[in-house]
């Protein structure tokens, strides 16, 4: 088999799994989320829910042409803006009605969204220049979330130590601003991509 078709087999496998495993740990959060009102785990969750949209996308993507995909990457850019959205409307809530989130699931819950996105972001920088700013949106968006499951983590210890809802917020602020710096940098990619297209 050619090379290339062995680069793109490989992707698609990597692509694959990775979405499945987001989406899986998706309804994980968004339930602990919930139950314990985590403003930081519930913007986590739509970044996991994006994260499986974004890869599904680059999946169904594989075979375009290059400036298809610099389309699809100003999209994708787009859909990065969405845990920032779902963020500040968690925001509102907690300011609604505040409460303090329950340290040890969040510490937890976080620890398991660790796992899972350094897996995928170990497995998406192997393949993160082989199909230009989809595949490099993909693992930015999962080298993030490693970043805002650290975040998570210290959150959940923090709390347990000063009983405030505010590390859950600062973390939850941390993660929307982390994904409007990768929108800005996939958008960047695509227009370079863009123009560089025949």
């Amino acid at each position: 088999m050619p090379e290339a078709d062995l680069q793109s087999v490989s992707l698609r496998r990597v692509i694959v799994a990775v979405t499945l495993a987001n989406l899986a740990y998706f309804g994980v959060e968004a339930s602990v989320a919930l139950a314990i009102r985590s403003v930081s785990l519930f913007a986590d969750s739509v970044d996991f829910l994006e994260d499986a949209s974004v890869n599904l996308l680059i999946l169904l993507a594989l075979g375009w042409s290059v400036r298809a995909r610099a389309r699809l990457g100003y999209a994708l850019s787009l859909i990065l803006l969405a845990p920032a959205l779902g963020m500040l409307w968690a925001l509102w809530g907690k300011f609604a009605a505040p409460s303090i989130p329950a340290p040890i699931p969040l510490t937890v819950t976080g620890l398991g969204a660790l796992v899972v996105n350094l897996g995928c972001a170990l497995a998406l920088a192997r393949i993160r220049h082989h199909a230009g700013s989809i595949s490099r949106a993909a693992f930015l968006s999962a080298r993030n979330d490693v970043f805002a499951n650290l975040g998570i983590i210290a959150a959940g210890l923090v709390t347990a130590w000063t009983a405030s809802l505010w590390p859950d917020v600062l973390v939850g602020l941390a993660i929307a601003a982390m994904n409007l710096d990768a929108a800005r940098e996939v958008w960047s990619a695509a227009r370079e991509e863009h123009a560089a297209a025949p």
